[in-house]
């Protein structure tokens, strides 16, 4: 699985670190990071982390 997310589209709301916070993190500077190949194990979460987002910014690739 791969994840890529449009920082142009992404607006920093946050809602994926809640979702996945194994994958998602808003880092001191108040931007998104985010592992970009996560385990497996991980895919429901970082599902849910691409369903919730506001901009619909979250792309899952296998």
């Amino acid at each position: 699985m791969r994840i890529i997310v449009d920082m142009d589209r992404c607006q920093d709301h946050g809602q994926c670190v809640f979702a996945a916070p194994e994958v998602f993190q808003i880092n001191p500077a108040g931007r998104l990071e985010y592992t970009a190949e996560p385990d497996d194990e991980l895919r429901e979460a970082v599902e849910e982390a691409a369903d919730v987002c506001p901009l619909q910014a979250i792309t899952i690739e296998d």
